[in-house]
């Protein structure tokens, strides 16, 4: 919404924004989604223009496991998907962006540009870049030219050597005039326009907020920690709600991890609570996640003083079920697993958190965050997640209380300090999380577990297909072509169907899931990592598992 907003107010740039949606009116068809009966045009819903008329195409993919929906987006525009097939003078330029491309190589051959961090200041120039250049018919000079701009990676300017089975030996620029490493763009508080910190357009009911970028912590597989930490001023977010209030909007989110982080929370919560009595209790307010540790008495009245407030995940995931509710990440339950990973939320900080909600009346819910599948992983650790849960919940002394289990799986996402670890196998993750369910319902019964908690798993398909994108090569994006044609549904990808279709092309699974010492990574080209920091994980987990090693030989003997 920030380059949407920045693009349409920018006269100088000579261009128009517009969005295209994937509308309530389109049919799905197996992978495909098609037009409305009686459309052969997909349209944009400003302007109804053809997509496919369009001169630049940005997608934003948030996730690594929906890299597939660029091939759905691009046949519904009727736009070819490989760059190689697409026609600079009759084809939109591909750009990617988000999330989804922290490792750009997967979709290397499919789009042409990558933008890399915050790219309000890269899309800028790429829009001059290519008005100067439109209409040439000269694609690799306006690429060349485009590879110039600090934050935009253009895959197809760099030439890659594989390894058999997965990953890469090399991946070199063409030419000397392409760079050797493209590093993200992460822009100061000046150079951040308004529209990064409030979105610019609103539906009527519902305005959102982003007081916090980044975080001032550095847990080795977040990547929360990865950007800067910077603050939205607050006189910025107090004028947008004076705005919100004129226009009559009942609903704000505050989309932030780091909530807590905020220096003007206090003021941004109470000029909330004000708005909130003015007009009689009818503002809601939605709260992301906050970390455990940063909660204090003070905040949690604060929040109090909302009236009507909710926490960003049982809102949208929940259903409403709950209200009042804690988030805390302690990701492991093992105290050197949280040390390992530089992970600061120790055990005695969450017990303070805990035990001060529990004073709270409008607190009477804890969902705990936790990972399983992390390399220096025993059963043993995983088995006292359970015990953690039961202790969270004793700690909060509520007859009402309700404490939730969510598990993740481990994935060492490219850009993060634990990028080169091994990951575990998603196809045991479902009996992982088993076990601790079971060892759960075993503690405290299974009447007080169906009244009282609650365990939060089933995305081990989603995991299956993850685990290759998000540390393969160019050949998995071919893979993921495959498997989108043939129809396989990749929402619930069973183990067997990845490993044909990675067969195909040559791959196996286990490259992907290994620890990867090699010289060269997929994303070498924008990878930024300290490689001091990477090696100090690797030889932690490596003296971790020796002792466990030795732990389990003398057992035994």
């Amino acid at each position: 919404m920030s380059l949407y907003d920045m693009i349409n107010r920018d006269r100088s740039l000579g261009a128009v924004a517009e969005r295209a949606l994937v509308f309530d009116s389109l049919r799905q068809e197996g992978n495909r989604i098609l037009l409305p009966e009686g459309e052969n045009v997909y349209r944009t819903i400003e302007n109804q223009a053809s997509v496919a008329d369009a001169d630049i195409l940005a997608l934003s993919i948030t996730n690594a496991g929906n890299l597939a929906t660029i091939f759905k987006m691009l046949d519904l525009a009727g736009i070819p998907r490989r760059a190689s097939d697409r026609d600079p003078a009759r084809h939109p330029l591909i750009v990617g962006g988000s999330a989804g491309f922290a490792n750009p190589e997967v979709l290397g051959d499919y789009v042409d540009v990558v933008a890399l961090g915050e790219a309000e200041v890269s899309m800028r120039e790429l829009v001059q870049k290519f008005s100067e250049a439109r209409g040439t018919g000269r694609r690799e000079a306006m690429l060349e030219s485009i590879a110039q701009i600090p934050g935009l990676y253009v895959p197809h300017l760099y030439e890659v050597t594989y390894r058999d089975g997965g990953g890469v030996l090399s991946i070199q620029p063409c030419n000397p005039r392409v760079p050797a490493k493209v590093r993200p763009q992460y822009l100061s508080l000046s150079e951040l326009p308004a529209t990064h910190f409030t979105a610019p357009i609103s539906d009527g009911e519902i305005a959102m907020m982003v007081p916090t970028l980044g975080c001032r912590w550095d847990c080795h597989f977040c990547t929360l920690g990865v950007p800067p930490f910077r603050q939205a001023p607050y006189s910025l977010l107090s004028a947008y709600l004076d705005k919100c209030e004129e226009l009559g909007i009942r609903k704000f989110v505050i989309s932030s991890p780091t909530f807590t982080q905020y220096g003007k929370r206090f003021d941004l919560l109470g000029k909330l609570s004000d708005y909130s009595q003015r007009v009689g209790g009818k503002v809601t307010t939605i709260i992301g996640s906050v970390r455990a540790d940063e909660v204090s008495n003070s905040y949690l009245d604060a929040v109090n003083d909302l009236g009507d407030f909710g926490h960003m995940l049982t809102e949208l995931a929940l259903e409403n079920e709950v209200r009042g509710v804690i988030t805390v990440a302690p990701e492991f339950a093992n105290a050197e697993l949280v040390r390992i990973f530089n992970k600061t939320l120790t055990k005695e900080r969450v017990n303070r958190a805990i035990e001060m909600c529990g004073k709270h009346p409008e607190f009477n819910t804890v969902m705990l965050y936790f990972i399983v599948g992390a390399p220096g992983e025993s059963k043993e650790d995983r088995l006292a997640i359970a015990d953690y849960a039961v202790d969270v919940f004793d700690r909060l002394a509520r007859e009402d209380g309700t404490v939730i289990v969510k598990f993740t799986q481990y994935m060492p996402k490219p850009g993060t300090v634990s990028q080169r670890t091994s990951m575990a196998n998603p196809i045991y993750t479902d009996e992982k999380v088993a076990e601790v369910e079971e060892r759960l319902r075993g503690l405290v019964g299974p009447d007080r577990f169906a009244r009282s908690f609650r365990v939060m798993w089933g995305e081990s398909a989603r995991m299956h297909l993850e685990s290759v994108c998000i540390r393969g090569d160019r050949r998995v994006g071919t893979v993921l072509e495959d498997l989108h044609d043939s129809g396989v549904d990749l929402s619930a990808i069973s183990p067997e169907q990845l490993h044909e279709a990675l067969a195909r092309q040559g791959l196996r699974q286990e490259e992907f899931l290994r620890r990867m010492d090699d010289d060269v990574l997929p994303w070498d080209i924008v990878d930024v990592v300290d490689s001091a920091h990477e090696r100090e994980l690797l030889k932690s987990l490596d003296e971790r598992e020796v002792v466990q090693d030795d732990v389990c030989e003398g057992t035994a003997r």
